[in-house]
């Protein structure tokens, strides 16, 4: 921490970028630069509008944008989203679709707590909602939760799931997404051995840490390298005076949008000089595909310290899940346990986050599942985002996770999904690694 900016200076950092973007936009527009027949103020306007954007969304969190879903009769139904469990770092929420019978499919949604908010889910929620009553994890920004509260590492993490796994019953279908995966199976297999009554009926995992050594990448290749302590000293800081948890130590959500944007630096560079040319021609637009993806992404979170460190040494550096030795407050949880649980795996070959095999990994720990319970799907072509948001997931993962709900609850296969094939799994090459960051997680 000694080595870095404080927290406060980090703000004031993005607010004076904020603030020289407006300016510049504002000058550059000014009606009295009309008269000069130079595009240099054109470009002056177009990057303070880019700039200014950019900066101010890195600390809202943005709407889930979630208004209505077409229904069988061809209706637009209002969505109205419903806090079904509140809790102090996050909230079980539902997207309860008003005059529609409710549908058999009940999905719970986990979001990762990886710097960025449950809407970056926003599209997947959307892809799901016309056959599914879907509920989602929505975690709460670190830096907004008073120190009072306590603290919220792996182990409050994990029971956080039970407890929501717990409340929605036995006919829940869970499917995990990115960090929570190696988690949601924790989660699960302490439900098997505590509380089997309300185990869920299926676990989809999707492109999740499972093992990290399965398949090196660049979050792993920095996990190794750099030691606890210097991971603490380096990342971490204390939440400054203007936010409801001063003094809370954190992993920043700007030092996470740092370390992804820094893996691929080139493409994000060349997407936002695109941007600001188009805006200087006066092509954009605030709905525009840039601003659509970029409102979303640049919107982080803080996380927790010790929920940041904790992951980093268990899951990553002494592989707690992938050797089968996790554990919840000292007591030993046994991924074995889970024998009634239908498993499914999804990996994307182009995955440069979460490499295929090591989600894979949770099914050489399901030892005493049944092989007509386990599946494995791997998505030619498909990075991380594309297998869970992407067209990947909307024209072909998303119709086989459905028939993998509807196959273990005795129900008859989507339409949409009948013809789908599963792609085959590939040898993947070691991808190519770019500038160094703060480890994702």
């Amino acid at each position: 921490m000694r080595y870095m900016m404080t927290y406060d200076l980090m703000e004031t950092t993005r607010v004076t970028n904020q603030w020289l973007g407006a300016t510049a936009q504002a000058l550059g527009s000014y009606p009295a630069m009309g008269l000069f027949p130079n595009p240099f103020f054109q470009l002056m306007s177009a990057w303070g509008d880019v700039t200014e954007r950019s900066f101010g969304r890195m600390v809202a969190k943005p709407d889930w944008g979630v208004e209505t879903v077409v229904a069988e009769d061809g209706r637009d139904h209002i969505v109205q989203i419903e806090t079904v469990k509140e809790k102090p770092f996050g909230n079980l929420i539902h997207f309860n679709v008003q005059g529609r019978a409710a549908k058999p499919r009940k999905i719970l949604l986990i979001a990762p707590m990886s710097g960025h908010y449950a809407t970056l889910l926003r599209s997947t929620v959307k892809s799901l909602l016309p056959d599914a009553e879907v509920y989602i994890t929505d975690w709460h920004n670190a830096r907004d939760i008073p120190v009072s509260e306590g603290k919220f590492d792996v182990d409050d993490y994990t029971l956080y799931l039970t407890e929501f796994m717990s409340h929605l019953g036995p006919d829940t279908n869970v499917i995990a997404v990115c960090q929570p995966v190696p988690l949601a199976l924790a989660a699960t297999a302490y439900l098997a051995e505590h509380d089997p009554a309300n185990q869920p009926a299926t676990l989809t995992l999707i492109g999740g840490p499972v093992d990290p050594d399965a398949q090196a990448t660049e979050v792993t290749d920095f996990g190794r390298r750099v030691t606890m302590g210097q991971l603490e000293e380096m990342v971490i800081q204390r939440v400054g005076f203007k936010y409801a948890g001063a003094g809370r130590m954190v992993y920043p959500g700007l030092l996470q949008l740092t370390s992804f944007i820094s893996m691929n630096a080139e493409k994000h560079a060349s997407a936002f000089y695109n941007q600001i040319m188009k805006t200087a021609k006066g092509e954009a637009g605030d709905h525009d595909k840039h601003n659509k993806f970029y409102d979303e992404y640049l919107a982080v979170m803080d996380m927790t310290a010790e929920f940041y460190l904790s992951t980093v040494k268990r899951v990553f550096k002494d592989r707690d899940i992938a050797r089968n030795a996790f554990s919840i407050n000292g007591k030993p949880v046994d991924i074995s346990k889970i024998t009634d649980v239908a498993v499914k795996i999804v990996e994307g070959t182009e995955d440069d986050i979460s490499a295929p095999g090591q989600c894979l990994a949770a099914l050489d720990l399901l030892k005493n599942l049944p092989d007509n319970k386990k599946a494995a799907h791997l998505e030619e072509g498909a990075g991380h985002y594309g297998i869970f948001a992407g067209k990947s997931w909307r024209t072909n993962i998303r119709p086989l996770v459905l028939d993998f709900i509807d196959d273990n609850a005795g129900r008859e296969h989507t339409p949409r999904a009948a013809n789908v094939k599963s792609a085959p799994r590939t040898e993947v090459k070691r991808r190519k690694r770019s500038s160094e960051g703060p480890m994702p997680v």
